[in-house]
């Protein structure tokens, strides 16, 4: 595994203090992780950190065989159901390097703006585990695919999460690399087994250089890279089934002085609790600088349940892992339009160009495009991409609505995302398809049903009884009074009742008037036009 290089600190230039009891209490942290500004720890008396974040990315290849052999991926299969005689490193046997992990390698790095590299080499990195059956495992440490990216993300910041906030971080380089197996701990009966399904497939590697400064940031790099991934197809980089591992290297200094000793924490799978261990991290470093201890350089874990990470092993004493050249497999050798040579069958190559033409727009691009094309904020952009699904979801709502998309767009992210999150659904999962909201929102659009008549039937439709929003609106009675002469009795009749507020208005209040409108919608439990409304009480009143 690579290590970031040390280079630029934290790009965003905020300071960390200690906080008493910050670690113990579950406080929750502010905007970006709730690091205290340059003035906020001068005022205090106490010395500014700043904490430099550094990520390494293992990402699984969307590929139907493993990297060297012809086994078959497949997450759901039977223990050590899918291993070939390679894969369980048995004596003779020979890698075949797979032609589609590198085309997948090579796309994720010009998405990533990354210099490809024509040759690169393999190696051998020798460790033992009981899950690497060779001894060792076949990656690019000398001369790796890809080198010198970069990724832009943007995260929320503000109280209600409404400033956008871009930056950077530089792509050290990407390389390709074989999974071990996975060891099945057993603690109740005291044994370890052992699962080859995993060994052998492919990964990319995605080394970040410590860019970044807290949790918030580190997440969203993540984020947007795992929506590249997706977008590419290279991989599936679905966290919860471990195609998206990713280690963080944490460290704290004062500002002018030499970065501190960093720890790195170790197979983190979720984008929530990869920011929670950083900002942990970033403060355990603090408290414990500050209290006149040091920093280890060594491998932690995040104990998701503690909340907090807890120490693996150290690196104290520098493990050799023996780095040697792969003797079975030859320079992996690219070409692109120029050195391409002549005559040469397009199936026996790959051609970096050829994959250049073919890239998909980028999320950044789709960003773009979404706010261009219905005028919606950038920020509901960022929304529509980073939940899985929903920017389909918004377009099929439009296309079947006649509702302005700047109003659409409100009804999908705050009234229904902000249910399915409510109740821990995902888009894909919302008991609402498109069809139904849109039907809904053209009901609202035509005036026959008020905007709390919708959300009413909003929330109806959530619960999944199979209804039509027509057949909800029918049997609760939600639509709008449409008989203007009906609406003007009740006006005056409210009126009548409530001379008191009439004189106000007509003595100048005209705030009062909406305790009037009030009243008549509660007479006609919400279903009269407020706007039409106040149109008849105000023509009243003026006689």
């Amino acid at each position: 595994m690579a290590a970031p290089t040390r280079g630029v600190g934290c790009l965003c230039r905020l300071a960390w203090r200690r906080r008493a009891g910050a670690l113990h209490s579950g406080e929750q942290p502010a905007a970006l992780g709730g690091v205290p500004g340059k003035a906020e720890a001068a005022q205090s008396g106490v010395a500014p950190w700043r904490a430099v974040v550094g990520l390494e990315i293992h990402a699984q290849i969307n590929s139907n065989a493993k990297i060297f052999s012809g086994s078959q991926v497949q997450f759901t299969a039977p223990p050590n159901s899918l291993v070939s005689f390679f894969d369980a490193s048995l004596p003779g046997t020979l890698p075949v390097l797979n032609r589609r992990c590198v085309e997948a390698a090579v796309m994720t790095g010009l998405a990533l703006s990354c210099s490809i590299n024509k040759k690169s080499l393999f190696d051998r990195k020798h460790y033992f585990y009981a899950d690497l059956p060779a001894g060792y495992q076949i990656t690019q440490q000398r001369l790796p695919i890809a080198v010198n990216g970069n990724l832009s993300y943007t995260f929320c910041v503000g109280a209600k999460q409404s400033q956008l906030v871009t930056k950077n971080v530089r792509i050290k380089q990407i390389q390709l690399e074989q999974d071990s197996g996975k060891s099945l701990h057993n603690d109740t009966r005291s044994q370890t087994l052992i699962d080859l399904n995993r060994a052998g497939v492919g990964l990319m590697e995605v080394v970040m250089e410590p860019d970044m400064c807290c949790g918030v940031e580190a997440a969203a790099a993540v984020r947007e890279l795992q929506l590249i991934l997706q977008t590419l197809g290279s991989s599936q980089a679905i966290m919860a089934e471990g195609q998206l591992r990713v280690d963080a290297n944490v460290s704290v200094h004062h500002p002018e002085e030499p970065y501190g000793v960093r720890t790195e924490v170790k197979n983190i799978n979720s984008l929530r609790f990869l920011a929670k261990a950083v900002d942990y991290e970033i403060q355990r470093q603090i408290e414990e600088l500050e209290n006149g201890g040091t920093i280890l350089n060594e491998t932690r874990t995040f104990d998701y349940k503690l909340g907090r990470t807890i120490p693996m092993r150290d690196k104290e004493g520098k493990q050799d892992y023996r780095f040697m050249p792969e003797p079975n497999l030859p320079p992996l050798i690219l070409y692109d339009a120029k050195s391409l040579p002549a005559n040469i069958d397009d199936q026996q190559v790959v051609n970096i160009d050829w994959i250049q033409e073919r890239l998909p727009d980028l999320p950044s691009v789709k960003r773009v495009r979404l706010v261009e094309q219905y005028g919606i904020l950038p920020e509901h952009s960022f929304t529509l991409l980073n939940e899985d699904g929903l920017m389909e979801f918004f377009e099929d709502v439009v296309r079947e609505t006649q509702m302005n998309p700047k109003k659409v767009i409100g009804w999908v992210i705050s009234e229904l995302l902000g249910h399915l999150k409510q109740y821990d659904l995902t888009v894909k999962e919302s008991p609402v398809n498109s069809l139904s909201l849109a039907d809904l929102l053209n009901l609202l659009e035509r005036g026959v049903i008020s905007s709390s008549a919708a959300k009413q039937v909003l929330k109806e439709l959530c619960k999944g009884e199979g209804k039509t929003p027509l057949q909800m609106v029918k049997e609760k009675q939600l639509e709008l009074i449409q008989n203007q002469s009906e609406l003007d009795q009740i006006c005056q009749a409210v009126m009548e009742r409530h001379q008191e507020e009439v004189m106000e208005i007509k003595a100048g209040n005209r705030k009062v008037l909406n305790k009037l409108i009030g009243l008549v919608q509660r007479a006609t439990e919400r279903r009269a036009d407020p706007i039409l409304v106040k149109q008849i009480l105000e023509k009243k009143l003026s006689q």
